[in-house]
């Protein structure tokens, strides 16, 4: 068996859950761990049931056995004599590690954060992603009227609807890690870019710091209505702001997993997707790019252009 460990927040997950996939093709028994990561009272929500999603959970037991994690006493004695026998794997690094394909019996933890993970059930992987109705089912008549606005609208664009992904909040208290990325630059460089392309394109805004945004988009002298600032979503109804993401057809992502999968999602072959060139300071993430990214670096400067 192989239990992979769930952790994070939606983005994380569905990469969790698309290497899930892949092993599964493989032929091999699969659960996923839910409960490890997600007792704690201020743990995110796990939010793959807005995609209709009923995966195999292990079971207490199961995560135990598989990690030699068994607190009756006879079980210490035994780790204490000879060791912990866990078939714990935690993935190397950042990049694709081909091992995580390969280990069985495991119990894997990371991130597996890479299209390689899932590059053969690519498809399948996209099938298993479509929205389900349910997600209209848990959110205020209010809330949905506002999100079946704005998806209207970008699906009836006649410009072209591009999605901006500006992640403050937690990366703001973990500026050691993924501080001085997404600068101004980055952003003012992205927005050139696509605006060259597409002089008439309209910027749709998703933030987890709405205030600021709308503050940053006043600030960026252009004509009413280029920027919409997306509102009403929180932590809880995040896979709204991702439903909307994917209806966009020009994304200019964070150096987060969430709007990585908001640009993959997008079905168009001819998607453009601007990232920041590194992902995280004093790590080398090259496996999170895919092809069709344009690379910027955090002074603005293109690094890595789509023909």
């Amino acid at each position: 068996m192989i239990i992979i460990r769930m952790t994070g927040g939606l983005g994380n997950q569905m990469f969790q859950y698309a290497l899930y996939l892949r092993l599964k093709a493989q032929g091999k028994e699969v659960k996923l761990d839910d409960q490890t990561e997600y007792e704690r009272e201020d743990s995110r929500p796990i939010l793959l049931w807005a995609f209709g999603i009923d995966y195999p959970a292990a079971d207490k037991e199961e995560i135990n056995e598989i990690t030699d994690g068994f607190m009756k006493f006879s079980h210490r004695v035994r780790r204490k004599l000879f060791g912990r026998k866990s078939k714990e794997y935690r993935e190397k690094g950042y990049d694709f590690d081909e091992q995580i394909l390969k280990r069985e019996p495991a119990y894997f933890t990371g991130y597996f954060q890479s299209e390689k993970y899932f590059e053969e059930v690519k498809e399948q992987v996209r099938r298993s992603f479509q929205f389900s109705d349910i997600i209209w089912g848990s959110i205020p008549e209010e809330l949905e009227m506002r999100i079946r606005k704005y998806q209207a609208k970008i699906e009836n664009e006649s410009r072209m609807p591009v999605s901006v992904h500006i992640r403050r909040g937690d990366y703001l208290e973990n500026d050691e890690v993924y501080g001085g990325i997404c600068t101004e630059a980055y952003y003012q460089k992205a927005i050139k870019v696509l605006e060259e392309r597409f002089p008439s394109a309209v910027f749709y805004i998703f933030s987890n710091d709405t205030k600021w945004a709308k503050d940053w988009t006043r600030g960026l002298d252009r004509e009413e209505g280029k920027f919409v600032v997306i509102e009403g979503t929180t932590e809880d109804t995040g896979y709204l702001d991702l439903f909307l993401m994917s209806k966009c057809r020009a994304h200019v992502i964070a150096n987060s997993s969430f709007s990585w999968w908001g640009a993959w999602l997008d079905p168009a072959k001819e998607k453009i997707v601007i990232a920041p060139s590194k992902w995280a300071n004093h790590q080398d993430r090259k496996d999170i790019y895919t092809k069709e990214m344009i690379r910027i670096s955090p002074e603005g400067e293109v690094l890595c252009l789509q023909n």
